[in-house]
């Protein structure tokens, strides 16, 4: 026979917003996730027409934003781009022509990182503000530098960290700034993708392909959702899994610690069925879960003592999250302001990123800005 100790009177309680349980509902914050909308359309220049360029193009396309002039050292892929997209716009093999032009104000360089910089300083120098593909650069010092040249012209640097404006990303990052879920205590993201498609492709030949070129949108959630909250050290690990196709690891786990919070990252970038993409964010006074099959379909609740709210977001990540990136840039020029997603800024996402792949390298925690240069650079 089993007893118990006498018990006091059982209080009503709030609700505490138990995920999986049925829950009373409440209405949903209402916040500002969808991609700004400029006044200005100056004339934007593209280098650089590879495969992601179509998501570029697209998202301009259907907002009304004039690409003026295309340019890829291969030709047909720049005319591939003007029929499919922008059948009036200019056409150049040399960048330095693109640049010539006034019309373009805007540079959109969505080349690869060893062939940016110099096309970054050269569309700074011919004083263009710049959108600048991700992963930012090969090393801090370049970044900066970089920076300090886009500051000295009077010119805005920006990258297209395009995850920011990811529906659901959008809507969680405006909540944690709004104060939604109080002071975070942790975050915990899962991505359960098949990333095989890099094969052939000189993606393949990255060595540290997942914590570098595909995380780098992770570690820039981070950077969203915590702040000015400095992350204090970095642990990284990455193996091989027993099927996968693509040469560099596709399985990583990251820890990172900060002063009062923690937050993990988690990879299998060959998980073929079943696929899922999980961010759970934890706050003193709520807790926000978003969850899907991929980025493109993602439900968010926010858990509160007194229900959970389930906004009914709208758009995906493609094409929105590249329309929010140059978006931010225009209103940004327009009302002389620096972008949210200013290269320096974004610095503080690849200084995570590096100290994860050093971290990787030699088992050992890193700090972020210690790992200054990406490592197999």
């Amino acid at each position: 026979m089993t007893t118990t100790s006498p018990q006091p009177p059982v209080q009503p309680a709030a609700y505490t917003g138990t995920v999986g349980e049925k829950q009373p509902t409440r209405p949903a914050a209402e916040l500002p996730y969808r991609p700004p909308t400029p006044k200005n359309r100056p004339g934007i220049g593209l280098i650089g027409c590879g495969g992601i360029t179509a998501h570029h193009l697209t998202a301009y396309r259907a907002a009304g934003y004039p690409v003026v002039a295309l340019c890829d050292p291969d030709l047909a892929r720049a005319q591939e781009r003007r029929a499919t997209f922008y059948p009036d716009a200019a056409i150049y093999t040399d960048a330095r022509d693109l640049l010539r032009r006034e019309e373009v104000e805007v540079v959109d360089i969505a080349t690869h990182p060893s062939e940016r910089v110099a096309l970054i300083e050269a569309a700074l120098m011919a004083h263009k503000h710049v959108l600048s593909q991700k992963p930012f650069v090969l090393d801090l010092d370049t970044g900066e530098r970089l920076c300090a040249l886009a500051e000295k012209k009077g010119l805005h640097l920006a990258v297209n960290q395009n995850g920011r404006w990811a529906p659901h990303v959008a809507y969680l990052r405006l909540a944690v700034a709004a104060g939604l879920l109080g002071e975070l205590t942790s975050a915990d993201l899962s991505v359960h993708w098949d990333h095989s498609w890099v094969v052939g492709t000189p993606f393949d030949k990255i060595d540290d392909l997942l914590l570098y070129d595909f995380a780098i949108h992770w570690f820039d959630m981070l950077t969203c959702y915590f702040g000015a909250e400095e992350p204090q050290q970095v642990f990284a690990a990455v193996r091989r899994t027993r099927s996968q196709r693509p040469r560099p690891p596709m399985l990583a786990h990251v820890l990172v610690d900060y002063p009062s919070a923690q937050a993990t990252l988690s990879f299998n970038a060959t998980t073929t069925t079943g696929q899922h993409d999980r961010t759970f964010l934890v706050g003193t006074e709520a807790t926000a879960l978003s969850s899907g099959p991929g980025l493109q379909e993602q439900h968010v609740q926010i858990f509160t003592a007194e229900g959970v709210a389930a906004p009914q977001l709208h758009g995906q990540w493609f094409p929105d999250g590249f329309h929010g990136t140059m978006a931010e840039l225009l209103c940004a020029i327009e009302e002389k302001r620096p972008p949210s997603h200013h290269a320096a800024d974004t610095l503080r996402s690849l200084a995570l990123a590096f100290a994860a792949i050093g971290s990787a390298h030699d088992g050992q925690p890193k700090r972020p800005g210690q790992v200054r240069r990406l490592p197999a650079a």
